[in-house]
């Protein structure tokens, strides 16, 4: 049965199938053999549990990201700028779709996932709740925040949980244009006028922290890390995901000469990890918890959507109905 927020299956005994050791160790050794898991395939409550949040928070985190870049679309500067970036959004919200739809081969319906989205029930990436100032802010973070989701999703696309692999393969496909959209966008910022120049400096300035943040808590006080990996639904924990992008990323921002705000920022050439001032996690859990600075605002935008557009939706489930269309 559904319930509770993830599937509780009972074996023939009334023993929950998670307490089954003989089923969870076939399970754990397909998983350790690199097969993947399907939808039909036995699983623990807990790894069914963990992908759901884990693929419907990042199917909300596509919706909800389309937002502060989808403002500027009316804005945006010429043409092939205004083209393209229609184009990103629109990735964006099919990403969603496809997410949606691996998480409910998990057993929960689309419909609760997205009640629990509107109702501030479920979770979307902290990153996603800040304003986009200027036409630099979309620049940032169509190249570094998509830039983060690559490192993100390349990595767990090799996971135990074959729907999400799959739609994580294409979605990478998808976000490598992205990021090279935006990689031409700050280069052209970084390289124009000093009014473009400082424009794209103060997007960097404003939007850091909450790149630092995006990766999630460090792994001293994460409380998901450990049983994702064991269980191969996530692939890298998050302090190694973050020292990744540091990797590749500052070395690019530093040859556009852009200034990174940390003074403690720098590669420790001993252990070859990059050393950085602590992000604020109690920033983190604020924004991430519904108390940021556009948290209502996009939730707001969601909530009108789902209603504006609930006629739609029953009048393609119930086709054999008419339904007036409300033109107003």
């Amino acid at each position: 049965m559904y319930g509770g927020g993830y599937i509780f299956e009972e074996s023939k005994n009334g023993k929950s199938e998670a307490e089954d050791s003989e089923k969870l160790e076939r399970f754990e050794s397909k998983i350790a053999a690199g097969e993947k898991i399907e939808p039909s395939d036995w699983m623990p409550a807990e790894y069914r549990k963990q992908l759901i949040r884990m693929i419907e928070q990042h199917a909300h985190s596509e919706i909800i990201g389309a937002l502060p870049e989808g403002t500027w679309i009316t804005r945006a500067p010429g043409f092939r700028r205004k083209l393209a970036l229609m184009a990103k959004v629109q990735d964006e919200v099919g990403h969603a779709q496809l997410l949606y739809s691996a998480a409910e081969t998990l057993g929960k319906p689309r419909e609760d996932m997205i009640n629990d989205l509107i109702t501030g029930k479920s979770k979307y990436s902290n990153v996603f709740n800040y304003p986009a100032v200027t036409w630099a802010d979309t620049a940032i973070i169509a190249w570094l925040i998509d830039a983060g989701a690559i490192i993100n999703q390349v990595a767990n696309s090799k996971g135990s949980y074959g729907p999400y692999c799959r739609a994580l393969e294409r979605i990478c496909v998808e976000e490598s244009f992205h990021l090279k959209y935006g990689h031409d966008n700050v280069v052209f910022l970084a390289t124009g006028t000093p009014k473009q120049r400082d424009m794209v400096q103060e997007a960097l300035i404003r939007w850091w922290p909450p790149i630092m943040h995006f990766f999630g808590p460090s792994d001293k006080i994460s409380v998901h890390t450990e049983t994702l990996m064991r269980w191969k639904v996530k692939m890298a924990s998050n302090d190694d995901m973050r020292q990744k992008f540091l990797d590749m990323y500052v070395p690019k921002i530093w040859e556009l000469g852009l200034t990174i705000p940390d003074p403690l920022l720098k590669k420790n050439e001993t252990t070859g990890q990059w050393e950085y001032t602590e992000p604020d996690w109690n920033e983190f859990k604020k924004v991430i918890n519904g108390d940021g600075p556009c948290n209502k605002e996009r939730l707001a935008v969601r909530r009108n959507a789902e209603e504006k557009g609930e006629w739609v939706r029953r009048a393609l489930m119930r086709k054999d109905e008419r339904y007036t269309v409300p033109f107003a």
